[in-house]
């Protein structure tokens, strides 16, 4: 049953979480999948989310946070993008299953009569069609790691968690292995670290009749041998096997802290597998620039979901990724859109080394975006775009270089007399949210002698996108004319994917994703040229740090 194409067996690990959300999970997974990974094993990592969207597509970023687009277009989890950051893995529609997408296929089966009339109940039809979708993705690799969503104890969770409960009984026991993350809170007025959350947190597991096999105690100080003796005997887990997941400044330092408690070893030992000293020289050279970089550099972020940095995951790691690729610490100066609609809102741009404007939906501070794109343009700080900041930095070349006045898009104006972005003749408005947008891997052609081209060091290259509108065709001659230089183009010629400033030291807007493909060990090249060009600008400018 849990059989690969070359006979061995494929072994499974379930991450679940306890006492509250937003431990860490994702990072957990992945951190494990990148010391399997180092270890020489293929891994594959799953995200089971118990909400009833069936995916995260049409959901506020206030609520869910980022939404993050695999190569194959599917609108997923952002702990997908962990899992793509820490390891090789590279993530499809697959990896990311929600409980509505589960009841959407059960329901489906049963409407064209697959289940012969029976009675469909969430045991078995639901735990089972969760069954085949972690089955499903263990194809061609060593080890499954499967992230549970949500908290031990909620309702929603349940029919996941009894699903993984039954698998260790359809394989062989030591072919599964449950790690579950809890907390360990300090009390600073009594300076006592304390254990009940923890031991509350697994008897709730228990009762779902889950033993956790490695316990990853969240914490803010270090465990001592005592305390670990005491959460092993109350949770009946090995001593070995109660780690101290300690908080620590980045979280790429989380695969050396987890392996500096014998994770790795841990895990290989428990599923019966050879035991490999894991190989991280690569994640102690991103360490040792993060904690001694060689100086920092100040980028603008100018959004209108600042408030919940969550909604921009990918673009911040991206820009660390950046600084890594330079040896440096990029500090983010986080700045409403609407604050720029007024002439005194501006400043805030001024200390900054480069400015970006990321994607985004509607016309909420569109003005304030379009303000900035001027402040970078003439006085010459490097700009750097993305989706809905390419639309902005269009617009704004339009109306004040181009002579296109009152230039706009057609997703905030209908009375524009110059749409410059616009919904494409071929683009069928009708269908389910997302069905005009273009969602997923596409090929772009570089232009040589263009930034882009010396970011990337070659012609051809695919990127993510995520968006509905278009640079419009009809102002292609007129807006290249005024100075515009069209860098990327789509193969058939049809679509403009990225622009530049030909009088401007580093000006570049692109209409896909680029975040989604940077990792720490491979920084983007996009963002490592981006963040060159403002270390150059804050040198030639003398900015104070």
């Amino acid at each position: 049953m849990n059989k690969k194409k070359n006979g061995k067996k494929v072994k499974y690990i379930f991450v679940t979480g306890g006492v509250l959300s937003s431990l860490g999970k994702g990072i957990a997974a992945s951190s494990i999948g990148s010391l399997l990974e180092c270890s020489g094993l293929k891994i594959t990592i799953l995200k089971l989310d118990p909400y009833i969207n069936v995916d995260p597509g049409t959901m506020n970023p206030f609520q869910h946070g980022e939404v993050y687009v695999t190569d194959d277009g599917a609108e997923t989890d952002l702990d997908l993008g962990h899992y793509e950051r820490f390891t090789h893995a590279k993530m499809r529609r697959a990896n990311n299953v929600t409980a509505g997408k589960i009841y959407h296929n059960v329901i489906q089966k049963e409407r064209k009569g697959e289940y012969l009339g029976a009675t469909v109940q969430v045991i078995p039809h639901i735990t089972d069609e969760i069954k085949k979708h972690i089955r499903n993705v263990g194809e061609g690799v060593d080890v499954v790691i499967c992230e549970i969503g949500g908290t031990v104890g909620d309702i929603e969770s349940l029919p996941f968690l009894e699903a993984i409960r039954q698998f260790r009984f359809e394989v062989k026991p030591k072919d599964v292995l449950y790690v579950h993350l809890t907390l360990v809170p300090y009390i600073k007025t009594s300076d006592e670290l304390k254990t009940k959350p923890t031991q509350h947190s697994v008897q709730k597991l228990r009762e779902i009749g889950i033993q956790p096999d490695v316990l990853l105690c969240r914490t803010e100080r270090e465990l001592s041998q005592a305390m670990k003796d005491k959460i092993a005997l109350f949770c009946s887990v090995d001593t070995n096997s109660v780690i101290t997941a300690m908080d620590v400044s980045s979280i790429y330092e989380v695969p050396l802290s987890l392996e500096k408690e014998g994770l790795g070893e841990i895990i290989l030992q428990k599923l019966g597998m050879k035991v490999k000293q894991p190989d991280l020289a690569r994640w102690e050279k991103i360490n040792q620039i993060l904690q001694k970089p060689s100086g920092e550099v100040k980028i603008g972020i100018v959004g209108k979901y600042v408030d919940l940095k969550e909604s921009y995951k990918s673009l911040t790691e991206a820009l660390i990724h950046g600084g890594i690729g330079n040896n440096v610490t990029v500090k983010f100066n986080w700045v409403d859109a609407e604050e720029l609609e007024n002439e005194n809102g501006i400043k805030q741009l001024a200390a900054c080394d480069g400015v970006l404007v990321p994607g985004g939906f509607g016309d909420r501070g569109i003005e304030g975006k379009i303000n900035a794109v001027r402040f970078a343009r003439e006085n010459k700080v490097p700009y750097f775009g993305i989706c809905l900041g390419m639309h902005c930095a269009a617009i704004e070349f339009a109306r004040h270089v181009a002579n296109l006045k009152n230039a706009n898009s057609s997703e905030f104006s209908t009375t524009s007399p110059y749409l410059v972005i616009d919904l494409l003749p071929d683009q069928n408005a009708e269908g389910d949210m997302g069905g005009t947008m273009r969602l997923g891997e596409y090929p772009c052609q570089l232009r040589k002698k263009s930034n882009a081209y010396k970011a990337y060091g070659k012609r051809e290259i695919e990127e993510r996108h995520r968006h509905r509108y278009e640079f419009n065709n009809m102002y292609r001659i007129q807006m290249e004319e005024a100075g515009l230089k069209i860098s990327g183009l789509s193969p058939n010629g049809n679509l403009v994917e990225i622009i530049e400033l030909e009088d401007h030291p580093w000006f570049l807007a692109g209409q896909f994703h680029p975040e989604f493909k940077s990792s720490p060990m491979s920084p983007h090249p996009l963002f490592r040229d981006f963040i060159s060009s403002s270390l150059k600008f804050q040198k030639n400018n003398h900015h104070e740090k």
